[in-house]
Parts: C-alpha cells; sequence; structure tokens
C-alpha cells in the first residue's frame, strides 16, 4: 500500500471547491492588471520623447544596388503604413539614373493635397492608381513635406530616416 503525503489543507466542502480556485483566478488577474498598468504609467511617465521603441527611426533597405535593380525591374517600392506611431503613412522609394548611390527620391502614397486618398501600385510599374480610379506616374504622387528622406550610407546601404515619422 502506497502512503500518501500530506500535501497541505484540503477543501473539504463543496463550497470552499467552488469558491476558492475562482476567488484564486480573480487574484491572479487583478495583480495581471496592476503589473500591466504599472508597465504602462511607466512608459508614459518619460519625458514623452520618441522613442526606437515605439517607432523606429531607420528603416535598413539593404544593398543601394539590389535596391536600385529592383526598381529598375519592378517599379518604385512601395512600404504600406510603414512603421510611424499612428500608421497612417505610407512611402514610395524611387530610383533615377545609373548610379546607385545617387537619384533616390522618396514620396507621400498618395496624391498632392489628398492625403485621404491612398494609392496602390500597378505592379511592375511606375504607375499608381488613387483612390478615385486615376492613374498616377510615381512623379505625380506627393513629395514629403517633412525631414523624412532617403540615406545612402558608405555608398553601399540604403535606408530610410524616418526621425520625422518618429516625432508624430
Amino acid at each position: 500500500m502506497v502512503q500518501r503525503r500530506d500535501s497541505g489543507p484540503r477543501l473539504r466542502t463543496p463550497f470552499a471547491r467552488a469558491v476558492v480556485p475562482v476567488a484564486a483566478g480573480l487574484a491572479f488577474f487583478v495583480v495581471l492588471g496592476l503589473f500591466t498598468w504599472g508597465i504602462a504609467a511607466y512608459l508614459a511617465s518619460g519625458d514623452n520623447e520618441p522613442s526606437d521603441r515605439l517607432a523606429p527611426s531607420r528603416l535598413d533597405l539593404g544593398s543601394v544596388t539590389g535596391r536600385a535593380s529592383n526598381v529598375a525591374e519592378d517599379g518604385p517600392l512601395l512600404f504600406p503604413e510603414l512603421s510611424t506611431i499612428s500608421g497612417e503613412r505610407s512611402l514610395v522609394v524611387d530610383h533615377e539614373g545609373d548610379d546607385p548611390t545617387t537619384g533616390w527620391r522618396l514620396y507621400y502614397a498618395f496624391p498632392p493635397d489628398r492625403p485621404d486618398c491612398p494609392v496602390t501600385q500597378v505592379r511592375g510599374t511606375a504607375t499608381f492608381i488613387d483612390c478615385d480610379g486615376n492613374e498616377l506616374d510615381v512623379t505625380e504622387l506627393s513629395p514629403p513635406t517633412e525631414d523624412v528622406r532617403p540615406v545612402v550610407q558608405d555608398r553601399r546601404l540604403l535606408y530610410l530616416d524616418l526621425s520625422a515619422f518618429s516625432q508624430n
């Protein structure tokens, strides 16, 4: 015969067996909620500076020659709802010329003065369709007015400087 070790107090009544697990579950969720609230309060209590934790200030695109080849073959690169705090900005990266280290251009993915009218790209081309069904060339898209720009680093790597996005 196997002898049982006493594992602590047992819940003997049906009422105790019903109430104690429910109370323990409620206590767990209260503690979890307070922990989550504490983290949110800590993050909100800072100096309210934008953080790379919420929205990165840079998006690495890789090799300038690789991206220039992509644009030459398939048209401009469209980045919808690009890692911004609000998630409302979409960007189009285009390249012009034979030198992959120069000629990079950036546009918002909507017509000028129509930020409420996002565009979609016609696959493999530099043509975009706006929300009204109008065809637009990449050069007819809205140029960025903020300090958002493509940057070539060490004549090899391309990245987008999104520091203005992180501040919005």
